[in-house]
């Protein structure tokens, strides 16, 4: 292990008592000001890149470019002035920078990988401070000490020897091990999402989904070896995991292997509008065991993908995005039958939202107790924006148009005939 920064407060003081010390803190000024210039240049080489990504972050200076180019850069300037003269200041700025490059990669990934939950502002909160009292630590020379101490507390498990330093450095690199991991994957997703469109959006997904559970897996593995673990232990884990799925975990698997087949066969897509159990709504989401379909109203429906496959789907746009409707409407017997149906026809082409070709169209569908019931027919093109709100403007022009040239909407008449009884 390399010597630490200062052994104590004297040596600290006397280090930045010296003139060396403005030429240090100018080198790192530079430093600072080339890598916000190299990061400002790379970022607008990437026009298409998001608001907010992990390398360039909203304001470049939030991201993780920044800090990693002015790390680099100082540690260049510190080779080049170190033979020169003693170095004060740079013996603090490269732990700094190396915290802040720390922080800033740990914030930003799980910023990217995962929503903005409790947990997830707990983990960024446990990064800085992890990242800064390992700073503080290292220059004051307690970690090194630090450090020897807890190698000193080990016990046996097994055949192997474990102790508190051990763990705690195994726990650290399986930290950094998935949070390198959840980088790529994010990387990998934003990458393949950024352009996909229609049909294509749902096949992205399925390979981000894909690359990030391989790299998840892959990071576990790396992360259990830093700890210590013996990854052929995990044999015997498998064996079991795997009876479970094939006895207990049926439906699971099963929905599994079905949100893969939706998104590769490309049935459904992100979009469609679908009625599935009798619940009609657009389908926003797609995932590896559930679809979330949601309804012009508002509600959500979460539909295991299981049920995609073997149930009945009626898809209102893969085909062809133009929906049938209509409504029924009563009229007198004494009502004359061709008006009726031209009012009907003309209150139906008031609505924009009524296509011309194929027209609407009027049946005289029964003749009823009460009268003649007409059912007027239309063709909509745009299921998605709902079809109870158009059916209640052509039945509210249906109703004025009626009432306009006094054709009777008649209510059930009934007839009732009481028998007289003679008093005894």
């Amino acid at each position: 292990m390399s010597k630490p920064a200062f052994t104590d407060l004297q040596d600290w003081l006397a280090a930045l008592s010296q003139a060396s010390v403005l030429i240090e803190l100018g080198a790192l000024l530079v430093c600072g000001v080339l890598a916000w210039l190299l990061a400002r240049l790379v970022s607008k080489a990437f026009v298409e890149r998001e608001r907010n990504s992990i390398m360039f972050g909203r304001r470049i200076v939030d991201g993780v470019l920044f800090p990693a180019l002015w790390l680099c850069l100082a540690y260049a300037a510190r080779q080049l002035l170190v033979a020169g003269m003693p170095l004060a200041l740079f013996k603090l700025a490269i732990p700094v920078l190396i915290s802040l490059l720390v922080i800033r990669l740990g914030v930003k990934v799980l910023q990217a990988a995962f929503n903005d939950t409790p947990l997830i502002r707990l983990l960024e909160r446990s990064i800085s401070w992890i990242a800064w009292l390992a700073m503080v630590l290292w220059v004051s020379g307690l970690l090194p000490l630090l450090m020897e101490e807890l190698d000193q507390i080990s016990w046996k498990v097994g055949g192997a020897t474990l102790s508190v330093r051990k763990i705690i450095e195994g726990t650290l690199t399986a930290g950094l091990v998935l949070i390198i991991s959840l980088w790529i994957s994010s990387a990998i997703e934003a990458k393949l999402l950024r352009s996909a469109k229609g049909g294509e959006l749902s096949l992205r997904k399925a390979f981000s989904n894909a690359a990030r559970a391989l790299l998840m897996f892959v990071g576990l593995l790396l992360a259990l070896s830093a700890v210590g673990i013996d990854l052929t232990a995990l044999s015997v884990l498998g064996g079991a995991i795997g009876v479970g799925i094939g006895f207990g975990l049926q439906k699971l698997a099963a929905n599994y292997v079905s949100g893969f087949v939706i998104l590769t066969e490309r049935s459904m897509r992100i979009g469609d509008s679908v009625q599935v159990d009798n619940f009609n709504g657009v389908i926003t989401q797609i995932n590896a065991r559930y679809t979330v379909i949601r309804s012009l109203g508002g509600r959500e429906s979460i539909v295991p993908n299981e049920m995609l496959i073997t149930s009945r789907v009626e898809s209102l746009s893969l085909a062809d995005p133009k929906v049938w409707q209509s409504t029924s409407v009563s009229v007198a017997y004494d009502s004359d039958v061709d008006l009726v149906s031209r009012l009907l026809l003309q209150a139906a082409a008031a609505q924009e939202r009524v296509l011309v070709d194929p027209g609407p169209s009027v049946v005289l569908m029964a003749f009823g107790a009460d009268g003649l019931e007409f059912r007027l027919g239309y063709w909509i093109g745009d299921p998605e924006n709902g079809s109870d709100n158009l059916r209640s403007l052509i039945n509210l022009e249906i109703l004025r148009l009626l009432r306009a040239h006094h054709i009777e909407i008649p209510f059930p008449q009934r007839v009732i005939h009481q028998r007289a009884v003679s008093a005894a």
